[in-house]
């Protein structure tokens, strides 16, 4: 059977538009013109989702939420508001409420918000808490201690078991924060020396006249202080997997031991003419081009392709974002939790901002703002001001290093005309012509066109609306 919704809405045109719109859905409708009615339908039974607005007479829409959560605490109630009484919804967040919109709305966005809504309470029937997401997006890709719902991650995921028991070496790229070191350790813990050592090593962060030493370690008297003899990393890593985080970090004489090692699987410690061998499979990670490196002359030819037998791009989330959805969820879990709140979901405001920005540290940046807004939440729903940072908030996205050249360009031709100019309409016809612009390119899409001009798409809507444009 369909799900039933209840309107609560003292205004008739509005509430007579939603029953349609919701029956043109496929839901089954009842409405109610005020909160005493409401609770006469709901004690009636049978309501899967209530949307209400929040100003009416008599008992208001914050008042009627908390009758419900009182009397039905599992319902999903969501809030409809106009701006000017957003303290109002927030309020009611606060007491429960599932989500809010804003008047006006936009149809596909309510649309959002109520399956999002259903969806939730469909997994808590089935003893799945961790509702909040599309139906889509309910469902991850998990390996290990990783989770994702793109198609480029599945394919990494595909990959990960295939070559996990290879001997091969694997160089991992990709910018920092997208889970380079969580692949590697799949591809160890899956493979046949998932019972040896992992030993990480990150190139970058020992100082490099120490690094040689803790990689292949020395001799009693190999230099001041070396009194004893000590085992470096690689045989510490014998019979197991050694990661190389930041191999392009490496200095040149370094990268020639480490080719030795891949090529004839023995080195001498520090101090020492006598060879050690040992038995161990490299996994190495870069967030730098190394094909430009070599070109450069910054890192060995040689030394690149015997790491680069097998390759593992990872791309950033911005490329990926429908993998932002699921990585929430998971970091929401993981951190209330933690906290000890009740932290149960993101407002689909709160996650339309996620979506616009463009995360230059990715999964790594993303968990930390997900920890620091359960940290931050009054409420049981992550809101847009939780998430703290104020180009956060935005969705700004730096241009592009052709794009803004372009743009310098651009402006250097400007010229004042002798006469003088209205800065404002001017300003205003360039801004209503790049949007313009924008939606031509984007066929359409408003996604996608605030993702190109760098906004978000509340914030595209309002623009358009400016310039007569919707």
């Amino acid at each position: 059977m369909k799900p039933k919704i209840l309107v609560v809405d003292d205004d008739p045109s509005l509430r007579e538009f939603l029953e349609i719109f919701l029956a043109s859905e496929g839901y089954r409708v009842e409405s109610s013109e005020d909160g005493d009615g409401a609770l006469s339908a709901l004690e009636a039974g049978d309501i899967d989702c209530v949307l209400s607005d929040i100003k009416m007479p008599g008992m208001d829409g914050v008042s009627l939420l908390k009758e419900i959560k009182a009397r039905w605490p599992k319902l999903p109630v969501i809030l409809i508001t106009a701006f000017a009484s957003l303290d109002s919804a927030v309020e009611a967040m606060r007491e429960g409420a599932w989500d809010y919109v804003t008047k006006p709305f936009q149809i596909d966005e309510l649309k959002g918000i109520i399956e999002r809504a259903l969806d939730s309470t469909e997994e808590a029937h089935q003893g799945h808490p961790s509702g909040q997401l599309h139906s889509d997006e309910t469902m991850p890709f998990t390996l290990g201690r990783m989770v994702a719902k793109s198609p480029k991650m599945k394919k990494i995921f595909e990959l990960i078991p295939r070559v996990a028991s290879s001997p091969s070496s694997v160089l991992i790229t990709g910018e920092s924060g997208t889970g380079k070191e969580l692949i590697a350790r799949a591809l160890h813990n899956l493979g046949s020396r998932r019972d040896y050592p992992f030993v990480v090593v990150n190139c970058g962060g020992i100082p490099e006249n120490l690094l040689e030493s803790e990689l292949f370690g020395y001799v009693k008297g190999a230099f001041t202080g070396a009194d004893r003899d000590k085992e470096g990393l690689f045989m510490r890593a014998h019979r197991g997997t050694i990661f190389l985080d930041e191999v392009g970090e490496l200095p040149l004489p370094l990268q020639v031991k480490l080719l030795r090692v891949l090529q004839e699987k023995a080195f001498c410690p520090l101090g020492s003419t006598e060879e050690k061998s040992v038995d161990v499979r490299i996994i190495a990670a870069t967030n730098r081009d190394l094909e430009v490196e070599v070109m450069e002359g910054r890192f060995r030819e040689d030394l690149y392709y015997r790491l680069n037998v097998i390759h593992i791009h990872v791309p950033p989330l911005r490329e990926r974002p429908e993998d932002i959805p699921i990585l929430v969820q998971y970091f929401l879990e993981k951190y209330s939790k933690e906290q000890g709140k009740p932290v149960q979901g993101i407002s689909s405001y709160a996650m339309e901002a996620l979506k616009n920005y463009p995360f230059p540290g990715n999964v790594r940046e993303l968990e930390n703002i997900v920890e620091r807004s359960v940290a931050l939440s009054s409420t049981n729903l992550i809101l847009p001001e939780s998430l703290s940072l104020a180009r956060f908030k935005e969705g700004k996205k730096a241009p592009s290093q052709p794009m803004a050249k372009d743009l310098a360009t651009l402006i250097d031709l400007v010229e004042l005309p002798e006469q003088g100019l209205e800065l404002d309409s001017t300003l205003d016809r360039l801004e209503r012509r790049l949007i313009e612009l924008a939606m031509e390119r984007a066929n359409g899409s408003k996604q996608e066109a605030a993702r190109i001009l760098g906004i978000n798409q509340r914030s595209l809507r309002y623009r358009l609306q400016k310039h007569g444009l919707l």
